[in-house]
């Protein structure tokens, strides 16, 4: 319950925060370290709901603890070992971001192709075995806790929030890389994306939604050369 009081204000931080952003090209405006200021909140946004099941089942175990200290400590640490993942990816997400920008603005008539294979790539991974193995790790919460279950040391729950960390982008990465290519301050497309990962992880037919998921980003991706205003994230309207 404490995680998703979490995500949810970070979805109204986040809101409040990009809704007046237009969602073109670029980093938002933002150096590196805002960037990735700005990504983790994201993230959190739109990634923690869907850690429901993982972090019921874990928190059910730190509550055997008898200090509310060390449990909130223990909490925190799961959180942050999970962000500090994304935040890691982040940095492969500002540098895209950059690309696209110069992309968007140095050759406006390649762009759109360039964005269209980004986009059906994205679509290919959601239907490849890699995509269903990751799936399959964050949807088996159970599994996945016995196996980190002989962590030890003051640092545990950071390692197993970020173990988590890494079969999550597994299973998302390529929808990050489409937030990249329609514009990372796209609301739109942000609650689109959070929805997909979470009926993904926590719905019984959640493969069949990444499924479905691929094949649609697949046909978008046809109707983006024609249409490039379809990418904002790398598209530079010409000037009047």
């Amino acid at each position: 319950m404490a995680l998703l009081g979490c995500a949810s204000a970070a979805w109204y931080f986040t809101i409040l925060g990009l809704r007046d952003m237009p969602a073109g090209p670029g980093t938002m405006g933002l150096e590196l370290g805002g960037f990735l200021a700005t990504w983790t909140l994201m993230m959190a946004a739109m990634m923690l709901p869907a850690l429901a099941p993982l972090t019921t089942i874990y928190l059910r175990s730190i509550r055997t603890t008898r200090s509310a200290l060390v449990r909130a400590g223990r909490t925190a640490g799961l959180v942050t070992g999970y962000l500090a993942s994304w935040a890691l990816f982040g940095t492969a997400a500002f540098v895209a971001a950059l690309l696209a920008s110069q992309l968007a603005t140095t050759a406006p008539t390649v762009a759109p192709w360039v964005g269209a294979g980004i986009v059906a790539a994205a679509g290919a991974y959601q239907l490849t075995p890699l995509k269903d193995y990751c799936l399959r790790q964050c949807r088996s919460p159970i599994s996945f806790l016995l196996h980190t279950s002989n962590y030890r040391g003051p640092f545990r729950d950071v390692r197993v929030g970020a173990y988590h960390g890494v079969y999550c982008i597994g299973c998302c990465w390529g929808l990050m890389v489409v937030l990249t290519a329609v514009g990372l301050s796209n609301l739109a497309w942000m609650v689109v994306i959070a929805l997909t990962v979470l009926l993904e992880k926590t719905w019984s037919q959640g493969r069949t939604v990444s499924k479905i998921v691929g094949a649609a980003l697949i046909v978008f991706a046809v109707f983006v050369p024609e249409n490039p205003a379809l990418l904002p994230g790398l598209y530079t309207a010409a000037p009047m």
